[in-house]
């Protein structure tokens, strides 16, 4: 019986903070979609407390990309909740046979990998479980017809925990 009492007790304390932290300006996990080119599924951890990891899932008609991206995050004083970031990452990227034939006729690849840079803010609202961020996203993909490409970034909005 005391076993479960304690185990109770540590589950409500820890549920507690979770929350107390998710209604504050920061942060430690979040979850959410970012948009554009096309949508991607987000998650953002946090490490350290201004360091991150985030994986990016992109969904588009012509394929997808997976993009791993770690992140240093600094404040701004005077503005609680919002913080910049930069840093460096990694993708791989698969497309469909339609978006070759269209832009490259004659050539079958159907995958590419490359370096990735991210620059952006990101801000927290206090009192909600709510945190936006926009960046951009300059990468260099290597292959065939690899080259840098600056289009990359969007507006992202997730659920923290």
């Amino acid at each position: 019986m005391k076993k479960v009492i304690i185990a109770t007790v540590a589950l409500f304390l820890s549920v507690q903070f979770a929350n107390a932290q998710a209604k504050g300006s920061s942060y430690k996990t979040a979850l959410g979609v970012k948009f554009y080119p096309g949508g991607a599924i987000t998650v953002k951890h946090f490490v350290k407390s201004n360091a991150a990891l985030e994986g990016l899932a992109y969904f588009w008609r012509d394929g997808m990309r997976i993009t791993g991206l770690y992140e240093f995050h600094g404040n701004f004083s005077g503005a609680p909740g919002l913080k910049w970031y930069v840093g460096p990452g990694a993708h791989v990227g698969f497309w469909n046979d339609r978006y070759w034939r269209r832009e490259y006729p004659g050539y079958r690849g159907n995958a590419i990998a490359g370096i990735d840079g991210v620059l952006g803010l990101d801000y927290k609202f206090r009192g909600a479980p709510i945190n936006m961020s926009i960046d951009w996203q300059p990468s260099y993909e290597f292959g065939t017809y690899g080259g840098f490409y600056g289009n990359w970034g969007g507006l992202a909005i997730r659920y923290t925990f």
